[in-house]
């Protein structure tokens, strides 16, 4: 068994999750870690660019992120994946994906969808609202809550420095 690990962030779009990822990768390559970041606005462009946002797409989307997380963990590397994957079937299929080869920390960025709206980094919660974009997680599409994530962070009152010490220090844990 490699020492890999995935560190997969999931949450609400603007819930923080690709913020708190560039700080963890910054912060593990600044510890000499090399990582593979799998976003999930990025692998829709270079990976699944041709699937929609059905419920099957979104799956098949998480299954391949799954995959190539597995991949790299199985040599021993640290990837961090930033995806809304709002289905826990799905996010449970790429944990098993990766535990073939390696350690899977689920993190459940917990931001509520009131302060998600509130900061509407994209302007798309509005957009949703105001019925322009269907399927939208969270507004005219579930998201459905972890059922035990390895860590819950809200950032509304976690600074994205500690939400990383937290990360960093559950990546420890276990490790021997």
């Amino acid at each position: 068994m490699s020492d890999g690990v995935t560190v997969f962030l999931t949450g609400l779009s603007g819930a923080g999750k690709s913020t708190i990822a560039d700080a963890l990768v910054a912060d593990l390559e600044r510890d000499g870690v090399p990582v593979t970041v799998l976003d999930g606005d990025v692998v829709r462009t270079h990976l699944s660019s041709e699937l929609t946002f059905s419920r099957e797409h979104r799956d098949l989307n998480i299954r391949r992120i799954g995959f190539v997380a597995g991949e790299v963990v199985k040599h021993g590397g640290t990837v961090v994946v930033a995806a809304i994957a709002p289905f826990e079937q799905a996010r449970e299929e790429a944990r098993q994906l990766v535990e073939k080869h390696g350690r899977f920390l689920l993190v459940h960025v917990a931001t509520p969808l009131e302060v998600v709206e509130q900061r509407d980094v994209k302007g798309l919660y509005a957009k949703a609202r105001a019925g322009e974009i269907p399927l939208f997680t969270g507004i005219s599409d579930p998201y459905e809550v972890p059922g035990s994530p390895d860590l819950t962070i809200d950032t509304t009152g976690t600074p994205v420095e500690e939400s990383v010490r937290l990360i960093r220090a559950a990546m420890r844990e276990g490790v021997s």
